[in-house]
């Protein structure tokens, strides 16, 4: 099995964090090309204000990740849903 790092960034304003990893991989655990984790939160104890990611136990389910709990998402596409996660985040106090 192959994949290439897409991106991999790590960036700390005060005490919140913005990561994102997006690894393009024929791996058959991720039938849409990618495993991923586009992550803002606090650097404490606070924890997530908004994550997308690959949930690992389940093949192909994507999730959504809030202060509110974990919902399942569609899958519009690498690009799609990073650039939704860069928008939301933007807006974020």
């Amino acid at each position: 099995m192959g994949h290439t790092v897409i991106e991999t960034v790590e960036d700390r304003v005060d005490d919140r964090v913005i990561y994102r990893k997006i690894i393009k991989t024929d791996d058959p655990q991720y039938p849409n090309g990618y495993r991923y984790a586009l992550h803002y939160g606090y650097t404490d104890d606070r924890g997530t204000i908004l994550r997308y990611d690959n949930e690992n136990e389940t093949i192909d389910r994507h999730e959504r990740h809030t202060p509110e709990g974990v919902t399942e998402i569609e899958f519009p596409g690498m690009i799609d849903l990073r650039t939704r996660f860069l928008n939301k985040i933007e807006h974020k106090p």
